[in-house]
C-alpha cells in the first residue's frame, strides 16, 4: 500500500487509498465522479496536498482537450492558487519540487492551446529545472523519470523554428537519454510506477510513434500491456489517435465505438473528429459531414476547426455540391486559429482558393484510411501527362510513392519520392520535403544510416514550405535516432 510520502504535522503529500481512487477516476477521465472525490478529499484532509494535484489533472484535461474560452477565464488562475498551495508544502518530499512541476507542464499545455506561447515556454522552462533539480536530491524517486524524460526526449528533437525559443529558456535535451527514463518507468516495478503507470501509458506510445518513430512497437505497446481502452478514456484517446495515424481506420472505429458511453466521463469532441476522418478516408463523405458537422458545433475551441472546415469542403467539393463547398470554404478563412500545422495548410489552401485534383484527393484519402490497393488501382495506368499542373504533376508523384511505400515496395517508392523532390525542393507545397523524409525512414530502417541522415538533413533544408515545423521535428528526431544521440 502507497503511504504518506511525509510524515510533517502540518502540510503533506499523502497518496492514501481516498487519493488513489481519485487519481485513478480522474486518469480514466470520469471527471464527474473524481470532482466528487476531490472536492471531499479537500474538506476531509485540509493538510493534504495530494487532492490540490488531482484537482489539477481535472482543469488540465478539461482545457487541453475541450479548450471552453469560458472554462479557461474561470479556472485558469486556479494554476497558479494550486502552484502556491503545492509550494507550502514539505520541502524534504520528493513531491514539493516534483508537484510544481507538474502543475507548471499542466499550465504550459493549457497555454499553448490558448496561443500564450511565450507564458508556455516560461513554464516549460521552470518545469525542466525543477525536474532536474530534483532528480539530483532524489535520484530514486521514479516519477521523475517520466517528466524529465520525456522533457528531454521532446527537447532534443526540437524544430528549428522554434529553436529560439529553447536557446532563449536555456534548455537542452536528449532524445536517446530521455526515452531511456521514460522506458524504464513505464516498465519499472516501483511502487510509484504503477501507481502512475496512466500517465505513463498514455505518454510513453506518443513518443514511440511520432518521436522515435516505434510506430509497431508503440501499437504493440498498447496490446501488450492490455490497456483498457473501454473504461479508460484517456488511453482510448490516445490509441485512436495513434492507430488513426498509422492508417488503421478500422481499428480505430473499434476503439471509438467500442468505448463506455457513461455520462461520468468527461465530454470531449474528438470522437467525432476521429469518426468524420474515418469515414471520410472511406471516401463515406456523406456520413463524414455528420459527424464533421456535430465537431463544428460541439467543439469550442480553435485547434484543427480550420482543418475541419476544409474537410467539410473536401466533402461537398467529391458530392459536386460546390455552393456548399465554397461555404464551407469561406468558413475555413474565418473560423479557428492557426496554431497547428494542418490550421496554416487548411487556411492558406482556402485563401488560394485551391481545390485538389479529384482523382489525387481521393487516392490520398484512400491511402491515409489504409486502403492501399484501393488507392493504387485509382490512379493505375496514369501518368503525369494526364495531370496538366506543375502541382499536380509533383503531388502526382508524390502520392504514387506514398502508396507505393505503404504496400511495401520500397525501391519503386524511393524512385518516385526522387521525382518529387525533383519537381518539388523549391515550391511550397510540402511533398519535397516530406518525400525527403520518408526517404531517410526507407534508409534507417535498412540501417544505411548516414544515406538516411543525408535525405533527413535535405528535409531540413527545404526551406518556406508547408509543415516545415513538424516535418523538420521529424526529421531532426531520425538524425538524433541515427547518430545514438
Amino acid at each position: 500500500m502507497l503511504i504518506a510520502i511525509s510524515s510533517q504535522a502540518q502540510k503533506k503529500f499523502d497518496f492514501n487509498p481516498e487519493c488513489v481512487q481519485a487519481y485513478q477516476e480522474v486518469s480514466k477521465l470520469k471527471i464527474k465522479p473524481g470532482k466528487i472525490l476531490v472536492e471531499k478529499l479537500l474538506q476531509q484532509q485540509p493538510n493534504n496536498l495530494v487532492p490540490v494535484l488531482i484537482k489539477d489533472y481535472i482543469d488540465f484535461y478539461t482545457l487541453f482537450l475541450n479548450e471552453d474560452p469560458a472554462y479557461y477565464e474561470e479556472h485558469f488562475p486556479d494554476f497558479q492558487d494550486r502552484l502556491e498551495q503545492v509550494q507550502s508544502g514539505p520541502k524534504d518530499s520528493p513531491f514539493y519540487l516534483y508537484s510544481q512541476a507538474l502543475i507548471r507542464i499542466h499550465r504550459a499545455g493549457v497555454s499553448i492551446k490558448f496561443g500564450h506561447l511565450w507564458d508556455a515556454g516560461w513554464d516549460f522552462r521552470k518545469a525542466y529545472m525543477l525536474l532536474k533539480e530534483n532528480k539530483k536530491t532524489f535520484p530514486q524517486f521514479a516519477p521523475n523519470d517520466l517528466l524529465f524524460g520525456a522533457v528531454n526526449a521532446v527537447v532534443g528533437t526540437v524544430p528549428k523554428g522554434y529553436r529560439w525559443l529553447t536557446n532563449l529558456l536555456g534548455i537542452h535535451g536528449s532524445l536517446s537519454e530521455g526515452m531511456r527514463m521514460v522506458r524504464q518507468f513505464a516498465y519499472s516495478n516501483d511502487p510509484w510506477a504503477k501507481m502512475f503507470f496512466t500517465d505513463a501509458a498514455f505518454i510513453y506510445p506518443y513518443l514511440l510513434f511520432h518521436i522515435e518513430n516505434k510506430k509497431e512497437e508503440a501499437l504493440q505497446f498498447i496490446s501488450q500491456r492490455k490497456l483498457d481502452l473501454v473504461n479508460n478514456h484517456l488511453l482510448a484517446f490516445m490509441a485512436s489517435n495513434l492507430y488513426l495515424n498509422n492508417k488503421n481506420v478500422e481499428e480505430t472505429k473499434t476503439i471509438i465505438t467500442s468505448r463506455n458511453k457513461s455520462e461520468d466521463y468527461l465530454a470531449v469532441s474528438i470522437w467525432d473528429f476521429e469518426m468524420g476522418y474515418i469515414k471520410l478516408y472511406h471516401l463515406e463523405t456523406s456520413e463524414a459531414l455528420g459527424f464533421f458537422e456535430q465537431f463544428t458545433s460541439q467543439f469550442k475551441g480553435k485547434f484543427y476547426v480550420k482543418d475541419v472546415y476544409q474537410k467539410i469542403s473536401w466533402c461537398y467539393y467529391l458530392q459536386n455540391n460546390f455552393s456548399a463547398a465554397e461555404n464551407a470554404r469561406k468558413l475555413a478563412i474565418k473560423k479557428g486559429s492557426t496554431d497547428s500545422d494542418a490550421d496554416k495548410k487548411a487556411l492558406k489552401d482556402a485563401k488560394a482558393m485551391y481545390w485538389p485534383n479529384p482523382l489525387l484527393l481521393k487516392a490520398r484519402l484512400l491511402n491515409d484510411g489504409g486502403y492501399h490497393t484501393d488507392a493504387y488501382k485509382l490512379l493505375s495506368g496514369k501518368t503525369d501527362d494526364d495531370f496538366p499542373k506543375e502541382e499536380e504533376k509533383l503531388e502526382f508523384a508524390y502520392r504514387v510513392a506514398r502508396i507505393l511505400d505503404d504496400l511495401n515496395k520500397p525501391d519503386d517508392a524511393i524512385r518516385n519520392y526522387l521525382i518529387a523532390i525533383r519537381i518539388g525542393e523549391n515550391r511550397r507545397e510540402y511533398y519535397a520535403a516530406r518525400a525527403a523524409l520518408q526517404i531517410g525512414l526507407i534508409y534507417e530502417n535498412r540501417n544505411q544510416k548516414k544515406l538516411a541522415i543525408a535525405y533527413y538533413q535535405k528535409c531540413i533544408n527545404m526551406e518556406d514550405h508547408e509543415y516545415k515545423n513538424s516535418l523538420d521535428q521529424r526529421a531532426k528526431a531520425g538524425i538524433e535516432r541515427c547518430k545514438g544521440e
